[in-house]
């Protein structure tokens, strides 16, 4: 049995900074796996929230598999109940509530037969340290680039 991510969210380590990371089971309606196993599926502006200590997923946006055979009142971008144990979900409460922390999903992917999603502790990254993190990444790529055109000669 083999992961296989599904769907990631663009921009998440470009936004924050991921500080501790969590498996957690989502839970789905059959036409929804069938549409995620397909791919489809958008995580982009989605984010977690807890509510009555119950951990859910909001905006995940999950087009119908099938749009004749999807039920008339379904929502693409319904919450979705994210499946934690007690100890993680109240410690994801506390974690929660200090400053600059939020919790974010990364990705989707199957595990087994089971689809599974990863979420994060994250903390907002600032303008500027954005900044850093793209010249760092550029600067990576024309060193690799010398490197490559040294290798040539």
């Amino acid at each position: 049995m083999r992961n296989m991510v599904l769907i990631q969210n663009p921009g998440v380590f470009y936004h924050y900074k991921i500080l501790e990371n969590f498996e957690a089971g989502i839970e789905l309606k059959g036409f929804e796996v069938k549409a995620l196993r397909e791919g489809r599926g958008n995580l982009k502006g989605s984010y977690v929230s807890i509510k009555d200590n119950e951990v859910y997923l909001i905006n995940f946006n999950i087009p119908p598999y099938q749009p004749k055979n999807t039920p008339k009142d379904y929502d693409e971008n319904r919450p979705r109940k994210l499946l934690l144990k007690k100890k993680e979900i109240s410690y994801l409460i506390g974690k929660s509530k200090e400053k600059g922390i939020t919790i974010v999903p990364i990705k989707v992917y199957s595990k087994g037969n089971l689809i599974k999603v990863e979420i994060a502790l994250a903390k907002g990254l600032k303008k500027f340290e954005k900044r850093e993190k793209i010249k760092e990444r550029e600067f990576r790529k024309l060193k690799e680039r010398a490197e490559k055109e040294k290798m040539k000669f």
